[in-house]
C-alpha cells in the first residue's frame, strides 16, 4: 500500500512566478484522489500509486524554486529558519494523527497488532518509516502481516528526509560557482548538479527494482529523481516555456493529466516500480508544471477543470487527506465489526474529507500562523515536546501489548474432544463451526516456532551468509531415524505437526527452509511477484545443493512441502506454470526416491488472505462460519498435489485438506481455534492437532508400505 507525500505543505505560490499556481493544485487534488482511491478500491485504481510520484515532483519544483528566490533575493538561505518553516507547516497535523491513530489502535485492533504499529508509529515520528518498511519487506513473516495503521507515513518519511537534505545540495553548488567566480551561472551549476543527482538516482532505481523490488519501492535514493525533476523544471530559465504558445501549452497540460491517468489505470501491483515504469507519471507531472510556468493567461480548455473549485479545494486539504485516510481504512472494520464493503469504503472517504477539512482549518493553517513560535529556536523546541509526547504513547502501547501477550499465552485455551481438526474428523459428532473462544492469534502460536529438542542454525547449507538448517535431537543416542524436513515457510509451518512424532518415535530431524522458496528443479523467479535476480538465484542455489546434500546422506525420509501455487516459474518455454512445476518437483523427487529415500509430500494449505479478510475470525468469533470460502476458491489447483497423482516408487502423497475442509468450504476457524496464524500459514496450534493424519502416511512411507493419500 501506498500513500502521497505531503507536497501541498509548500507554498502553493510559485517562487518562479511570484503568482498562485492552480495547474500544481489540480495536480495535487488528482494526486490525493488516485491515492485515496487505490486504497479504497485497489481492483479498480490499480496503479493509484502514481499520485506519490506526483507529489515528489511537485515539491522538488516548488522547494527548489523557493531556495533559489531567497539566494537570489538574499544571497543566502537561512537554513534555521527554513527548517523551522517545514516543521510548523508539517508537524503538528502529522504528529496529531499519528496519536490519535495510537489511541485507535489501542481501543479497536486485537493487542497482538499494537506492537507492530507502535514500532511503526515511532519510525513515522522521527521520519525513517520508509528505512522501516524497506527492512521489513525483506522479513517473509513481516511480508504476511497485516498492514498497520501507520504505514502511509513511508512517503512523508521520504519528503522530511528530502527537505533535510536538498537545501544543503543546493547551497553547496552556489557556494561552488561563488568560489569559481561565476555568481552570474549559479542557477546553471545548481543544474548540472540536480542532473547529476537525477541521473545516479534513476539509474541506481531502475538497477535496484530490478534487483530488489521490494525494498527499491520504499528507499530514499531510488526516489531522489523523482524530485531532481522537479528542480530542475525550476532551474530552467523562464524563457523556454514561456516560447509556448497557448495552444501548445494547453496541449502540453493535457498529455501530461492524461499520462498521469494512463499510469494510473494501466500499472498495477506486478509493475516493477520505481524503475523505468516511473518515468510515465514523473514526466507526465513535468509537463504539467511546465506548461503552466512563466504563462499569464489561463491554459486554453485546461483551466475550465483545473481552477474549478472543488478540484481546488481537494488540492488545499490534500496533505490532511493524506494523512487521515488510511488509519480510517485500517481501524474502521474493528470500529464497526465487520469487513469493508462497498459502502463502508464510501464512508470512510467521506469522513477522511471531513477530517481533512476540519484538520486543515483547526491544525494546519493555525499553527502556521502562530507568533508564539515563530522564532526557529521556539519551533525546534515545539517539535521536540511533540515528537516526545507521542514516542511515549507509542512506547507505553509497546508496554500494554507485552503485558497482554504475556496474560494471552497463559489463558490459552486447553482442547476438548472435537478441538480443531478433530471436529472435521467426526462432523456428526463435532460442529465444527462453534464459537472461537480465543480468536487472536499470539507469537505462542507462531508456525515457525521450536520444540526444546532443536538447536541454532548450523553452518550447514549456507547461502551467500543465509543459514537455512537446523538440528532437532529427538533420539535417546543420537541413533533414531534420520528424517529432514525441506522446503520454503509452507514446509515450517507443519513443524508442529511433526514434532510430536519425532518425539514419539525418537527421530534425528533435520529442517532446512528457505523463505518463499520451492526445493525443486524449476526456474523459480519470485514469489507472488517477480523478484530480482540476487533473490530468486539464491533460492535456486539452495535448492540444488539441498538435493546434492539429500542424494549424498542418504536419511531415511524427507517431507517435503512448499507454496507452490503462488511460486513464479519460467523456463523461457512458455509452457503453463503447472506444468513446469509438476515436471520439476517430480525431476527432484525421482533424484531423491532414487538415491533409496522415502519422500513424502505435503500438498499445501487452502489460500488465506488471498480469498478473505484476514481479521475475519476476530470480527466474527460467534460465527466463524462467516469467514467459510468456497473450496473451489481457497483450493486451486496445487502442483504438489497434481505431481503427487503420478505414482512414483518411494513417493507417499499427504492431502490433510479433509482437516481444514469439508466438502464445500474451507474455514478459517475450526472446532473453536484459529486455522491460520498469518496471511497464508497455519498456526501452530491448529497444525499440531493434523499430527495425527500426517503420522499415518509418514508410518506408510517409513515401513514401505504401498502408496497411499489419507
Amino acid at each position: 500500500m501506498t500513500a502521497p507525500a505531503p507536497a501541498v505543505a509548500v507554498s502553493r505560490v510559485s517562487a518562479r512566478t511570484g503568482r498562485f499556481r492552480t495547474d500544481i493544485q489540480a495536480l495535487r487534488a488528482v494526486a490525493i484522489a488516485l491515492v485515496v482511491l487505490n486504497h479504497l478500491w485497489p481492483e479498480q485504481i490499480t496503479g493509484g500509486y502514481v499520485g506519490v510520484d506526483v507529489f515528489f515532483v511537485i515539491s522538488g519544483f516548488l522547494i527548489t524554486g523557493h531556495l533559489l528566490s531567497e539566494l537570489d533575493r538574499s544571497g543566502r538561505v537561512r537554513l534555521s529558519s527554513f527548517y523551522a518553516r517545514r516543521i510548523r507547516r508539517l508537524l503538528p497535523a502529522a504528529l496529531l494523527v499519528v496519536l490519535v491513530t495510537l489511541i485507535g489502535v489501542w481501543a479497536l485492533l486485537p493487542f497482538t497488532r499494537w506492537a507492530d504499529n507502535a514500532m511503526q508509529a515511532l519510525a513515522s515520528v522521527f521520519y525513517i518509516e520508509n528505512w522501516a518498511l524497506a527492512s521489513l519487506s525483506v522479513n517473509y513473516s513481516a511480508h504476511n502481516a497485516a498492514a498497520s495503521a501507520v504505514q502511509h507515513y513511508w512517503s512523508l518519511s521520504v519528503e522530511e528526509q528530502f527537505y533535510l537534505v536538498w537545501p544543503l545540495i543546493v547551497l553547496a553548488a552556489a557556494a561552488a560557482a561563488a568560489r569559481w567566480g561565476r555568481h552570474g551561472e549559479r542557477r546553471r551549476i545548481v543544474l548540472i548538479v540536480v542532473s547529476a543527482v537525477a541521473l545516479v538516482s534513476f539509474v541506481a532505481a531502475v538497477i535496484y527494482t530490478a534487483a530488489a523490488p521490494a525494498q527499491a519501492y520504499f528507499v530514499t535514493f531510488t526516489r531522489a529523481w523523482q524530485f531532481a525533476v522537479g528542480a530542475a523544471i525550476a532551474l530552467v530559465p523562464v524563457a523556454l516555456p514561456g516560447r509556448l504558445n497557448a495552444l501548445a501549452a494547453s496541449m502540453l497540460a493535457t498529455a501530461g493529466f492524461v499520462g498521469i491517468a494512463v499510469a494510473a489505470f494501466v500499472f498495477g501491483p506486478q509493475t516493477p516500480y520505481p524503475g523505468v515504469a516511473a518515468l510515465v507519471p514523473v514526466l507526465a507531472t513535468a509537463a504539467v508544471i511546465v506548461a503552466g510556468t512563466g504563462r499569464r493567461a489561463p491554459l486554453l480548455g485546461v483551466s475550465a477543470l483545473t481552477d474549478a473549485r472543488p478540484v481546488q479545494w481537494l488540492g488545499d486539504v490534500s496533505y490532511s487527506l493524506y494523512l487521515w485516510h488510511w488509519p480510517l481504512i485500517v481501524l474502521t472494520p474493528f470500529a464497526i465489526g465487520a469487513p469493508l464493503s462497498w459502502w463502508s469504503r464510501l464512508g470512510i472517504l467521506a469522513l477522511a474529507l471531513v477530517l481533512a477539512w476540519g484538520s486543515r482549518r483547526w491544525i494546519e493553517v493555525p499553527a502556521q500562523r502562530a507568533a508564539w513560535w515563530r522564532p526557529a529556536r521556539r519551533a525546534y523546541l515545539g517539535a521536540g515536546v511533540m515528537m516526545a509526547v507521542v514516542a511515549l504513547a507509542a512506547g507505553l502501547l509497546l508496554g500494554a501489548a507485552s503485558a497482554r501477550t504475556a496474560l494471552a499465552d497463559e489463558a490459552h485455551p486447553d482442547g476438548g474432544a472435537c478441538h480443531a481438526a478433530a471436529a472435521l474428523a467426526d462432523p456428526v459428532e463435532c460442529d465444527p463451526s462453534v464459537e472461537v473462544a480465543d480468536p487472536v492469534v499470539t507469537e505462542r502460536d507462531a508456525y515457525f516456532g521450536l520444540a526444546p529438542e532443536c538447536g541454532d542454525l548450523t553452518s550447514r547449507l549456507v547461502i551467500d551468509g543465509r543459514e537455512t538448517t537446523r538440528e532437532c535431537d529427538f533420539s535417546d543416542d543420537g541413533r533414531g531415524t534420520r528424517v529432514w524436513l525441506v522446503g520454503d515457510s509452507h514446509a515450517e509451518q507443519w513443524q508442529a505437526a511433526l514434532f510430536p512424532i519425532a518425539r514419539d518415535e525418537g527421530w534425528q530431524l533435520t529442517i532446512s527452509s528457505f523463505p518463499g522458496c520451492p526445493p525443486a528443479d524449476v526456474a523459480f523467479v519470485g514469489f507472488d511477484a517477480a523478484w530480482g535476480p540476487g533473490d530468486y538465484l539464491r533460492c535456486r542455489e539452495w535448492a540444488a545443493r539441498l538435493t546434492d546434500t539429500l542424494v549424498a546422506e542418504k536419511p531415511d525420509l524427507i517431507v517435503t512441502s512448499m507454496a507452490a501455487r503462488q511460486q513464479l516459474v519460467d523456463d523461457g518455454s512458455g509452457r503453463a506454470h503447472d506444468e513446469q512445476f509438476v515436471d520439476g518437483l517430480r525431476s527432484t523427487w525421482s533424484r531423491w526416491t532414487g538415491a533409496g529415500i522415502a519422500v513424502v509430500a505435503i500438498a499445501d494449505t487452502p489460500l488465506n488472505g488471498d480469498v478473505r479478510d484476514l481479521d475475519c475470525v476476530v470480527l466474527n468469533p460467534e460465527e466463524p462460519q462467516e469467514c467459510a470460502v468456497p473450496r473451489t476458491t481457497a483450493m486451486p489447483p496445487d502442483p504438489v498435489v497434481l505431481a503427487g497423482q503420478r505414482p512414483m516408487p518411494g513417493l507417499w502423497a499427504a492431502d490433510l485438506t479433509s482437516l481444514l475442509c469439508d466438502e464445500k468450504h474451507c474455514f478459517a476457524a475450526v472446532g473453536g481455534e484459529p486455522v491460520y496464524y498469518d496471511a497464508d500459514h497455519l498456526s501452530s496450534a491448529y497444525a499440531e492437532t493434523l499430527s495425527g493424519g500426517l503420522r499415518d502416511v509418514v508410518d506408510l512411507a517409513l515401513r514401505g508400505d504401498a502408496a497411499s493419500t489419507p
